[in-house]
């Protein structure tokens, strides 16, 4: 491991720590709409620190280390894109007021880094344990791209979240958001604002997008360090992200697409190594030649959704399901 001291890790929780509390004082201090101007200044700082954080990995542990950090940091951005896309879906289903979503964003991703952190633990405990599991989340990896190419043409359905289910059926609702607070009064009984509905339904998105993001960014780097500090780094910018692009993200039609081919790719390098393990004959495939593709991958699916739009201004991405909802879009973009 990169960094077998407790002192590393500390030193870089509580920088991280210290960013979301940033984060959370200036949402709870100042509820407001998120101009463009201010996501733009946000996003190239949280991008710089990323930057900075690689920087000093290749003048403290090399560049090879650097290069599994940046490949995975750029798989969990990619990734935490097609989060934001559900998170618009959640906003707008709530109809969250804009003075508010930073609030909601800012509160996501903690449970998101706290969840992803669990996950990390466990997933780097399976592998040193059994080396099978390299297999076991290969094609993990490989189903969820199959699926997500299978359904990229739809959204997931909030109403279909069993926790959001579940709260609305043993706790009352108030209809008002009552100033961004979790809690309020009607007619004289205690109830949960919407907020709080809002705050269940990104939570529990935040567990199923831990699920495969790990996985996949334990295919570029083994390195729990690594994995850790890729994860938190590409989700600290994720607020400021959402305020960026949340117009924009609706032209990327091939979005899912491209997310889909990269998780396959992942999932097949891991279950290559796994074979490695076993028969030293099975080639491996390198941590710079998976940052390559992925970068392809990337840019092309970009480029390509652009063209696209550009040819058809009616054409709409969606964030992809894992299961179909019953229904679909005419739309065969994704």
């Amino acid at each position: 491991m990169v960094a077998d001291s407790v002192t590393v890790w500390l030193v870089t929780v509580g920088v991280i720590v210290a960013l979301l509390a940033v984060d959370l004082m200036l949402a709870a201090a100042r509820p407001h709409a998120v101009g463009f101007r201010e996501a733009v200044l946000w996003s190239v700082f949280y991008i710089a620190v990323a930057v900075v954080f690689g920087v000093v990995l290749i003048t403290w542990a090399g560049g090879d280390v650097a290069t599994q950090y940046f490949a995975g940091y750029i798989v969990e951005k990619s990734l935490s894109v097609d989060n934001l896309f559900v998170f618009v879906i959640i906003i707008s289903t709530f109809a969250v007021p804009e003075a508010h979503q930073h609030k909601v964003l800012t509160v996501g991703i903690i449970l998101a880094l706290v969840l992803r952190a669990v996950f990390i633990a466990l997933g780097a405990a399976l592998l040193e344990l059994f080396s099978f599991m390299f297999l076991v989340f290969g094609v993990l990896l490989i189903w969820t791209a199959v699926q997500l190419y299978r359904h990229r043409d739809e959204d997931p359905d909030v109403e279909d979240n069993g926790l959001v289910r579940l709260a609305r059926r043993a706790l009352p609702v108030s209809t008002q958001y009552d100033r961004g607070r979790l809690f309020t009064r009607v007619g004289g009984r205690r109830a949960v604002t919407p907020l709080f509905i809002v705050l269940v339904a990104i939570g529990s998105t935040d567990l199923l997008f831990a699920l495969d993001s790990i996985p996949a960014v334990f295919g570029v780097t083994e390195d729990a360090y690594l994995v850790f500090t890729a994860n938190a780094f590409a989700l600290l910018g994720l607020r400021a992200l959402y305020f960026l692009v949340k117009g924009l993200l609706d032209r990327l039609v091939y979005l899912s697409t491209g997310l889909a081919v990269i998780l396959a790719f992942i999932g097949v390098k891991l279950a290559l190594h796994w074979a490695h393990t076993v028969w030293h004959g099975v080639p491996q495939i390198s941590t710079p030649v998976s940052l390559v593709v992925i970068v392809i991958v990337l840019a092309v699916t970009t480029v390509a959704s652009l063209v696209r739009v550009r040819r058809d201004p009616e054409a709409r991405a969606h964030a992809g399901t894992l299961r179909s909802h019953g229904t679909s879009s005419e739309d065969p973009a994704g």
